[in-house]
């Protein structure tokens, strides 16, 4: 049974989510803060995150950073009230996977749960290479230039789709569908937010993700 860590303190939120999580079969643990947010997600019992940025006692962007600083891939998607430009950088930068703006549609969440859990469950043999950049797909580990560089479960997922069809311009819809799977409900600001992050985290290599303008993005090869 896929199991889902809720963390969030405001019961008119958690539980009819909880109620709607337990209906679609999965094992849901409920957590109020902060601190226990973090030792359960630790725990590895959990496989995925849903996290408040409101909690009390840790907030979440904490809790997400520490995770990541642990070396923790799962799963994180934010709940968040604060929409905006850079509150959304921070907590991709953090380490979130994706975000859902307060209030939501039960049925939104249930979507993007779903698409962050239909990743692949078996490691993939393969070893792919773009300029500096390289990416083992086994161990889910990218390089750059040798060096290690820590990238949230979703950028990964974005840098493997643009590294594997490098030299071509990828779409935005086709990007959203190879990414996030097709039921998706937002708009394309997600994307352009992990790119951003992508682009920096990799550093200069990051500068071999072009824009192609009113169509989507191209990683240039040997760059």
């Amino acid at each position: 049974m896929t199991r889902v860590l809720v963390a969030e303190d405001d019961p008119g939120i958690s539980e009819p989510l909880v109620r709607a999580l337990g209906r679609e079969g999965y094992e849901v643990t409920h957590v109020t803060d902060g601190p226990s947010a973090l030792s359960a997600a630790l725990s590895g019992r959990a496989d995925l995150l849903v996290l408040d940025l409101g909690l009390p006692g840790m907030d979440g962007l904490e809790v997400c950073r520490t995770l990541r600083g642990h070396g923790s891939t799962l799963p994180v998607l934010v709940l968040t009230a604060r929409t905006d430009e850079p509150d959304l950088v921070v907590g991709l930068d953090a380490g979130a996977d994706d975000y859902v703006g307060k209030p939501f549609r039960v049925s939104e969440l249930l979507a993007r749960i779903r698409a962050q859990l239909r990743r692949a469950s078996g490691p993939e043999h393969e070893l792919v290479q773009v300029g500096g950049v390289t990416v083992d797909a086994s161990s889910r580990r990218v390089t750059v230039d040798g060096e290690e560089v820590a990238l949230t479960p979703k950028e990964y997922d974005l840098l493997l789709v643009l590294m594997r069809r490098a030299g071509v311009v990828i779409p935005r819809d086709e990007l959203m569908r190879d990414v996030w799977q097709t039921e998706w409900f937002g708009a394309t600001k997600t994307l352009d937010m992990h790119i951003s992050t992508l682009r920096r985290k990799l550093g200069d290599a990051g500068s071999s993700i072009t824009t192609v303008r009113g169509v989507g993005f191209r990683m240039e090869k040997g760059v």
